[in-house]
């Protein structure tokens, strides 16, 4: 079968928890409906290294049954499992009878302990963001091929839905810090005018004061412009003097 896994050069992005949750419980309930031979779907998204971010976060996770919840949580708590392969692989993770597939010893155990004899998990890649969707059965059988076709498509289709998301929330954050530094810079740009009086400096080496004394401080870059706005200077040639030093 060929690689499902398709991967494109991304930026470093955070997704909104509770939207991505509502776009796995979905993918997870029609893969479910899409595939009559299973019993239930799970679906778990997480951030992979390209993304800039630590992918060994906590992954966001969705299932149709409580018992297929935990066979989710015991392959993320042990670093095993069809999930876990699949990611790695970028390719499906199938069990057609874990009776006797031997590949993922404590996910079989608990497996079988909640009936689940067969298992298929397709993996997506999209703009930095790993979903996989997962199709379970409680008989033997392969359910790779059921699993194929519309499940693999909604897979594919829920996957860049969530990736674009994920990246217009991150633009609309870059616009709201683009427009923060835009109302502040007119502060920094009159504190840098104080200093170069009061220094007869340059621009560039007011600012660079401003900045070591913001760092001296601990104080915030604006916080401390507007200060030095708001007082004109007075008291700074002190706190100028000891940076030097």
């Amino acid at each position: 079968m060929p690689d499902r896994a398709r991967s494109r050069p991304s930026p470093t992005r955070q997704t909104d928890a509770s939207s991505l949750g509502r776009g796995l419980a979905d993918l997870a309930e029609q893969a479910a409906s899409c595939t009559p031979a299973s019993c239930g779907a799970t679906a778990t998204a997480v951030l992979t290294p390209d993304a800039g971010t630590d992918a060994d976060g906590e992954p966001t996770t969705a299932a149709t049954h409580p018992d297929l919840s935990g066979l989710v949580s015991v392959q993320l708590s042990t670093g095993e499992g069809p999930i876990l392969t699949a990611r790695a692989t970028g390719r499906p993770a199938c069990a057609e009878d874990l009776l006797y597939d031997r590949r993922w010893p404590r996910f079989r155990a608990s497996a079988l302990d909640a009936g689940v004899r067969s298992s298929a998990t397709l993996p997506f890649v999209c703009d930095g963001l790993t979903v996989t969707v997962s199709v379970y059965g409680l008989r033997p059988g392969c359910l790779e091929k059921a699993a194929q076709g519309t499940t693999e498509l909604l897979g594919d289709l829920t996957t860049e839905s969530l990736a674009r998301d994920r990246l217009y929330r991150a633009a609309l954050v870059q616009v709201d810090q683009l427009d923060a530094a835009l109302r502040t810079r007119p502060v920094v740009d009159q504190a840098c005018g104080i200093v170069m009086y009061l220094r007869g400096c340059d621009a560039d080496d007011a600012f660079e004061l401003l900045r070591r004394l913001s760092q001296r401080t601990n104080r915030k870059l604006t916080e401390l412009a507007g200060n030095v706005v708001r007082t004109r200077g007075r008291g700074l040639e002190k706190e100028l003097v000891a940076l030097r030093r």
